[in-house]
């Protein structure tokens, strides 16, 4: 059995992600799934927190639930029985490797945007975090 995270951010590159795992279940590799999202947490500028932060972390909260619920969805309707979904919170890369040696995945999944180098000089790339901090197997699929 191949066990495998799959990193769920809504976007399309995520759901193509999805599709590489029903991909390997049509050719007959016997598939354990989890699905995470990780949401980045609220950024104060300035001394004093907003006013209204429980409000903003009750919805980038539903939110989260909104895009793991139309994850399982999306990989159910693909014919895959997902094992888990994890809600996490913090920075993308790191907590995905995090989680990935938590549950001793073999392989992680991805979506990749697909930015070329200066986009990932300015932005970043959280697959190319997870690609360094994981020490198995990351599928990135653009």
């Amino acid at each position: 059995m191949l066990k495998l995270l799959v990193a769920c951010d809504g976007s399309p590159h995520a759901q193509r992600a999805l599709e590489a795992a029903a991909r390997l279940a049509r050719e007959g590799v016997t598939l354990s799934l989890d699905l995470a999202n990780v949401r980045e947490p609220i950024v104060y500028y300035g001394e004093l927190p907003a006013f209204n932060a429980p409000e903003l972390l009750e919805a980038q909260q539903l939110a989260q639930r909104g895009v793991l619920d139309e994850a399982r969805a999306r990989a159910e309707a693909l014919g895959l029985a997902v094992r888990a979904v994890h809600a996490l919170e913090g920075q993308p890369g790191p907590e995905l490797a995090r989680l990935a040696g938590e549950l001793a995945v073999d392989q992680v999944v991805m979506g990749t945007h697909g930015r070329g180098a200066l986009g990932h000089l300015f932005m970043g790339s959280v697959a190319q975090r997870v690609v360094q901090l994981c020490a198995l197997p990351v599928l990135l699929v653009r």
